[in-house]
Parts: C-alpha cells; sequence; structure tokens
C-alpha cells in the first residue's frame, strides 16, 4: 500500500504533491489548535471555559473531515 502510494505520489505534478502537502500540514495544525484550545487553561483572551471546548472540538472534526477528504481523493 505504501509502495502504490509513493507510486502515484511521484506520478502527480509539483502543483498536486505541494497542495497535497500544504492539506497535510493544514489537516494538523487544526487538530494540534484543536488540542490546544481543550488542554491549556491559560489562554491570553478571556473565553469561558464551555466555548473552548466547543470550539476545540469544531476544530478537530473539521481536521477529520478534511483527512477524509484527503484518503478519498488520494484513492
Amino acid at each position: 500500500m505504501i509502495k502504490r502510494f509513493l507510486n502515484t505520489f511521484k506520478e502527480k505534478s509539483l502543483n498536486e504533491r505541494f497542495f497535497f502537502i500544504l492539506g497535510i500540514i493544514f489537516l494538523f495544525l487544526y487538530f494540534v489548535l484543536g488540542c490546544f484550545f481543550i488542554l491549556v487553561e491559560d489562554l491570553p483572551f478571556d473565553i469561558p471555559y464551555l466555548n473552548r471546548v466547543i470550539f476545540g472540538f469544531i476544530l478537530i472534526i473539521y481536521s477529520m473531515i478534511r483527512f477524509f477528504r484527503i484518503i478519498k481523493k488520494e484513492q
């Protein structure tokens, strides 16, 4: 499976590879930012804890949606 992925990755144009890597970076960014909002207690701005948890879960769910879109697009 990894071999097939590497072969298809090499066959893509430079533009497609760039956007794929950029999508992966933003996927991890959204996930880490969602965890950050949930786990960190002292933020430089004042947001109630419940709102931070809701926003964090929205970011994590959005990162999962992006992950499944990337996987579907690659197949």
